[in-house]
């Protein structure tokens, strides 16, 4: 059934906000001269090895995703399957099979112009790319051919960008452009990531700043239907206020809206079904509305640095709910409702080397409702009934690390952690840490009866689903040592080493990964490595 179609009215801030820049872009003089020119760029390459983590996929940058449950020992179950009925994972904590190893490369040159009249525009290019993609010969043949360029160089960001507008300390900037708002925990560029991509927004933003406080309003287009959908879009919108009253502490307030209107439907058949799937009330997906509002506290006092975060998140969650169709029919009227919050305080030591040592915790809600009650496996009829999706805390575009194994990407979920290090500068060049962070599951995953085999998992009782057995909620510990070296200014090299001491949660699996959308048991409980060597030059 064609999904609830809403007439494309923008929220009313988004609105606003267009008014004010067509004004602000009318108020910039319309002649304004060449002053400056700034040509700059900076490579990264960075080596990375997992141990036992991953199942290697075929090719660069891909995983294989393997079958961990058969779906026929889910027969009822809503488990939101992203790839297919079966539950599938690309984790495998086995030595089994070849280990994951990439050099990948982000490349990156821009040029800014700076006018006359607090004009300016900035072009950035960038390639990210995995070693060996493109190499242009094959050496039996000895034939050379040209390399594969579909995915090579991209415009990362380019903008236009007014200062002063109306004589005002408001700036506007226009045009695909980064954003990171505080610390990247919930929106960021990628930079701090082992995959690190790099993050850029097709947006228009406005920021005024004054004295003790700063806002920024913007609205990013994050993917385009086209002609096919009159309201099919993906949009980003947001508030972010800053306040600097106190000295050395800043204090955030923001709200954020992600858009989805694209069409959702769970079924397509002719007319006559859909009036009566309308009737019935199935299939009726409407636009998905995540609103996030948060509040951040950071700075420094003294010796003492310490950063809190804590968000929350509701609207219809339609693009969850449609994947969680255990037989014809997705969760329809779904909801986000989840929190999650970090924290950490750090205290550097007033000595040569300067240690500090730091404090932190976190907690992000998650959501696992993929039982099946007796009654609803007995019932003829549960085919025609409402699923529950499992909705777990989404991170948006997070930039935030809590593990270098299950959130290479900022996206793990329905978890929590406590955690901790040191760091010091032996010299004035060089600094060396050390972090120790534990990780649990927040709600666990209702595994099918079954018992171990070695590697696999062999169900009992299976074709009664409704009988299971708790996944274990300890992930595990994780150990970190990395060391960090300035050769010059523009020139850093850093090599780091992780080991994660695997609990039962990775072996038995959960949904954790991919926002909570993704399982991610294995075949075995080894202990896993990472291992990367990263050199970043600037120019």
């Amino acid at each position: 059934m064609t999904a609830k179609r809403s007439r494309k009215v923008f929220p009313w801030f988004c609105s606003v906000l267009t008014s004010v820049a067509v004004c602000a872009a009318i108020a910039v003089p319309v002649r304004a001269e060449l002053e400056t020119v700034t040509v700059g760029g900076q490579i990264q390459i960075r080596g990375n090895y997992w141990r036992d983590t991953f199942t290697a996929g075929d090719t660069p940058l891909l995983v294989r995703n393997e079958v961990r449950w058969p779906q026929e020992v889910l027969r009822g179950r809503a488990v939101g399957n992203l790839l297919g009925r079966d539950i599938r994972g690309h984790f495998d904590w086995d030595s089994r099979g070849a280990d994951y190893k990439v050099v990948e490369q982000h490349t990156r040159l821009h040029v800014r112009a700076g006018f006359s009249q607090d004009l300016a525009a900035f072009i950035e290019l960038d390639s990210f790319d995995a070693w060996g993609e493109d190499f242009r010969s094959n050496y039996l043949t000895g034939v050379d051919t040209a390399a594969r360029s579909d995915d090579d160089i991209e415009v990362y960001q380019a903008y236009i960008e007014a200062d002063n507008i109306f004589d005002f300390p408001v700036r506007l900037r226009v045009g695909r452009q980064e954003m990171v708002f505080g610390s990247g925990w919930l929106i960021g560029d990628n930079s701090a990531l082992p995959e690190f991509t790099g993050l850029s927004f097709d947006a228009l933003r406005l920021t005024y700043t004054h004295d003790v406080f700063t806002i920024d309003a913007f609205a990013a287009k994050l993917n385009e239907a086209g002609a096919a959908e009159e309201d099919g879009d993906v949009d980003l919108y947001g508030l972010y206020s800053s306040c600097h009253a106190v000295e050395g502490v800043t204090f955030d307030l923001y709200w954020f809206l992600l858009r989805d209107a694209a069409e959702r439907h769970d079924t397509d058949d002719p007319y006559w079904a859909e009036r009566i799937e309308s009737l019935l009330g199935f299939d009726d997906y409407d636009v998905t509305n995540l609103h996030t509002v948060g509040l951040r506290a950071a700075g420094g006092v003294g010796p003492f640095d310490f950063e809190a975060e804590a968000a929350y998140q509701f609207g219809a969650a339609s693009s969850v709910g449609v994947l969680f169709a255990p037989y014809a029919y997705g969760d329809d009227a779904p909801d986000f409702d989840a929190w999650a919050a970090h924290a950490e305080l750090g205290y550097t030591m007033d000595f040569s080397i300067h240690p500090r040592i730091w404090l932190g915790a976190a907690y992000v809600k998650g959501e696992d409702n993929r039982g099946v009650g007796f009654w609803s496996w007995l019932n003829p009829l549960a085919p025609f009934e409402q699923p529950r999706a499992s909705i777990s805390f989404d991170r948006l575009f997070s930039n935030t690390l809590y593990s270098n194994f299950i959130d290479e990407m900022g996206e793990l979920s329905n978890f929590w952690t406590v955690r901790g290090g040191v760091g010091a500068h032996p010299t004035e060049a060089t600094e060396v840490g050390m972090d120790l962070a534990y990780l649990g599951v927040v709600d666990t995953f209702d595994q099918p009866l079954h018992f171990r085999l070695g590697r696999f998992r062999i169900p009992y009782l299976y074709p009664f689903s409704f009988l299971t057995q708790d996944s274990d909620s300890d992930i595990g510990v994780e150990l970190g040592l990395w060391l960090r070296y300035a050769y010059t200014d523009s020139v850093t090299f850093e090599a780091g080493w992780s080991h994660l001491f695997t609990g039962g949660a990775l072996e038995d699996g959960n949904f954790n990964d991919l926002n909570g959308l993704l399982f991610n048991g294995g075949t075995d409980d080894a202990d896993a490595d990472y291992l990367y060597l990263e050199t970043v030059v600037q120019f």
